[in-house]
């Protein structure tokens, strides 16, 4: 596993107001008046837009926006590259008998895949001849990170010298204000992750890697702690159109390398126009004023050094050394602490806390870095948070209705200890994710690691309870054990067992300092294996709860060879409900943790899991509460019961009083009582 940070340095500028001014081409508004179009083909009215087709060639439009009276072009998606034009499908050459034909339908990257996944070769020469306009940006931007995510597992040397040319491209200092009107602003940022994580899949083959391009610079070696010597990775590159070259240095310490437990690689990639590009499309009072350098470092590293040779060599300038955040898309000052400042140089000393945290570190010793699966927590969290505050509010309208056998009493109880805890536990999740410096907050991150550790403990043991009482309950009559036993007992066990487990992990791996991992508040692997005092327990009552629903299965009994169509499919319904309240209940989806384990780096498997299980508050509220049939008869007796009491009422009150009419008023109260029967 390995640690993505983009690092540089940067000049605030000053006074705010000067912005446009030392920024230009870079602002929108800046770019904007000299791309003025004549005619749009109607009258301008204020921030209103009009959409023009592209020159003869091209595919696609242009959006303009209408300010103070005249139109500026707004969003560009005028294109040359298709999946024809891209592979050159006018040229005889292509048709050859070890060159598949392309197919009308397939995209881009499903051609790429098919005639040169080896190197990424075949469309090399049509990228690099295609105008750097914004469509042409846009389409590679989307190559790029089609190619990251389908090639994720399986990076060489060949593929990434073609994956460096096809960037290269659209970094060109000529396309800088070409970004400025690509629909996606976010579309620099798509690139710089994509880079990060094609780059971070790639497995040295020899001691060292030297990529090296114009506009992109990748330098890779490998390191190892019994190889002790201070190791570092120097870049020299062009910023601008001049000859002068500026210096980028990436300083691995001694103590870093050190801490490592195998032989690993680092590596680091420099970019002299990407800051503009970044201001082009986010715009900020920042100016770069360095290469931008990109460290993929293992997850041993907590800090490195890193030497920037200022572009802008002027003594009053305010020089801050940031990284970039990958969430909210602009520069950190938090990650990055200035160590030597001159007019220069200046000298970082920057913290390798992953900024990315996934629901799947629940279950995985490691974590590839993605913001998918930062985005996959928190919209799954809070929607899962959001969905037991709404299955313990509706539990709480109906409890009296549908817990009047032991039975179904039993159930709810469960159901509402799984929900109770499960919220515990993601709240708990959610806040250790803000936790970044954890030198600075340790025993705040081990409190809420043992928070978390132990409520989502009590969520399967709770589960291992309830898949307990429906096996008690298909093979022996319940009211054989006593009410209060049962309940004891589960209650120790729901509650009782996680506490024990936790609070045994906490003391023996705490004095050592392996209770928690460097970079987030979770339970350690590397050093103490703390994290298989929650993934043992799990995966172990996942198990048992998976034999729980093949029992289920066998006794709603498939169908038989035979029988008729109709009860066959109405066994089948029956089953396959069964299957899917009892899944989310009894945590089964928790079952695909074990692949994350085995295939550890698997970016699809990692995201995979975090759908299934970061939205299980969700997948309870609707296969639990909502799938009930109990408890949707429950919900609409208590809306008719209320409809009831507000006829009578009305019915009384218009009558004049409750002693005008007692016959209908009596007829009235014997309606509700029969309402009440079907609670």
């Amino acid at each position: 596993m390995f640690l993505a940070i983009l690092l540089s340095c940067l000049e605030f500028l000053q006074p705010t107001e000067s912005c446009i001014a030392h920024c230009q081409g870079v602002k929108k508004d800046r770019v904007q008046m000299s791309f003025r179009s004549r005619d749009c083909g109607r009258p301008c009215a204020e921030n209103s837009y009009c959409l023009q087709s592209c020159a003869s060639g091209f595919e696609g439009k242009i959006k303009y926006l209408c300010r103070n009276k005249e139109w500026y072009k707004y969003t560009d998606t005028c294109t040359t590259l298709n999946v024809f034009t891209i592979f050159e499908v006018k040229s005889t050459s292509v048709f050859s008998v070890t060159t598949p034909k392309i197919r009308s339908y397939e995209t881009i990257t499903d051609a790429l895949m098919r005639r040169c996944p080896e190197d990424l070769s075949c469309v090399l020469k049509s990228i690099q001849n295609s105008p750097q306009i914004p469509g042409n940006i846009k389409v590679i931007v989307q190559l790029l990170n089609n190619i990251s995510r389908v090639m994720s597992e399986d990076v060489n040397e060949a593929r990434m010298k073609s994956y460096s040319i096809m960037a290269n491209h659209i970094l060109d200092s000529r396309s800088t204000s070409n970004w400025t009107f690509v629909p996606e602003k976010s579309s620099s940022a798509v690139l710089l992750e994509s880079m990060i994580s094609f780059v971070g899949n790639l497995l040295l083959k020899k001691s060292s890697l030297d990529i090296s391009e114009e506009f992109i610079h990748i330098l890779g070696m490998s390191i190892s702690k019994d190889n002790p010597q201070e190791e570092s990775l120097s870049f020299s590159m062009k910023v601008n159109d001049t000859e002068d070259k500026i210096s980028g240095i990436v300083l691995l310490p001694l103590e870093e390398i050190g801490k490592l437990s195998l032989p690993s690689q680092a590596i680091s990639i420099a970019f002299p126009t990407l800051g503009a590009i970044l201001e082009a499309s986010f715009s900020e009072n920042v100016t770069t004023n360095g290469l931008i350098l990109s460290v993929i470092l293992p997850q041993e590293f907590e800090r490195i050094s890193l030497a920037f040779e200022k572009i802008s060599k002027s003594e009053g300038s305010r020089t801050h050394c940031v990284g970039w955040h990958p969430t909210k898309n602009k520069w950190d000052r938090g990650v990055c602490e200035m160590a030597l400042d001159s007019p220069d140089q200046a000298l970082c000393s920057c913290k390798l806390h992953n900024r990315f945290t996934s629901f799947s570190i629940l279950m995985s010793p490691y974590t590839p870095v993605s913001p998918v699966l930062i985005y996959i927590m928190y919209i799954g969290l809070g929607i899962s948070i959001g969905s037991l505050v709404i299955c313990l509010i509706i539990e709480a309208i109906v409890w009296h209705e549908v817990t009047k056998t032991e039975i179904s009493y039993f159930r709810h109880v469960c159901i509402v200890n799984i929900a109770i805890t499960l919220l515990l536990a993601d709240v708990g999740f959610v806040i250790a994710s803000f936790f970044s410096d954890l030198e600075l907050h340790h025993d705040g991150c081990v409190a809420v690691t043992f928070f978390i550790h132990f409520f989502y403990l009590s969520v399967f043991f709770w589960m291992l309870m309830m898949a307990l009482l429906i096996l008690y309950g298909i093979m022996i009559v319940f009211h054989t054990i006593p009410k209060s036993v049962i309940m004891t007992t589960a209650f120790s066990v729901g509650y009782g067992g996680p506490l024990i487990i936790a609070v045994i992990t906490v003391v023996v791996t705490e004095p050592v300092g392996g209770y928690v991992r460097p970079t987030t508040c979770w339970l350690n692997w590397d050093n103490t294996k703390a994290l298989l005092a929650f993934v043992v327990p799990a995966l172990a009552i996942v198990v048992v709860n998976l034999i729980t629903v093949g029992m289920v299965i066998i006794k709603t009994q498939w169908p038989s060879i035979g029988s008729p169509i109709a009860q066959d499919l109405e066994t089948i319904v029956r089953i396959s409900k069964n299957v899917a309240i009892l899944t989310p209940l009894l945590g089964l989806t928790w079952g695909f943790g074990i692949a994350i384990v085995m295939e550890q780096n698997s970016l699809v498997l990692h995201i995979i899991f975090s759908l299934l299980n970061a939205f299980q508050g969700l997948f309870i509220l609707v296969f639990g509460t909502f799938l009930d049939q109990k408890i949707r008869d429950a919900i609409k007796a208590r809306i008719a019961s209320a409809k009831a009491l507000s006829r009578l009422s009305e019915h009384i009150l218009s009558s004049g009083g409750p002693d005008s009419n007692r016959k209908q008023a009596s007829s009235c109260l014997l309606c509700i009582q029969e309402y009440e029967g079907y609670f």
